[in-house]
């Protein structure tokens, strides 16, 4: 069990151990539940961390015809084709 003390703001500051245990990080909502013998802390929201690469392909562009290849947009190989 851990003991937490309200700071003269009201705040009160989680155990990082519990924090981390439970995948609580910044930005979590907790639910504050008044019970007869207490009270009952809920994470209501719970935050995922996510990372740039995570999201790649999330959304993708409607297509506008054929697929080109990298060789398209190659300079040199532009300007091989304009001269032939």
């Amino acid at each position: 069990m851990a003991t937490m003390t309200i700071s003269s703001k009201g705040q009160i500051v989680l155990p990082a151990d519990i924090r981390r245990r439970l995948g609580l990080v910044a930005g979590t909502q907790i639910e504050i539940i008044e019970e007869q013998d207490g009270l009952r802390l809920v994470a209501s929201h719970p935050v995922n961390p996510t990372t740039v690469a995570s999201c790649a392909g999330m959304i993708t562009a409607p297509s506008k015809g054929k697929a080109r290849r990298l060789a398209d947009f190659d300079a040199a190989m532009l300007t091989v084709k304009t001269k032939a």
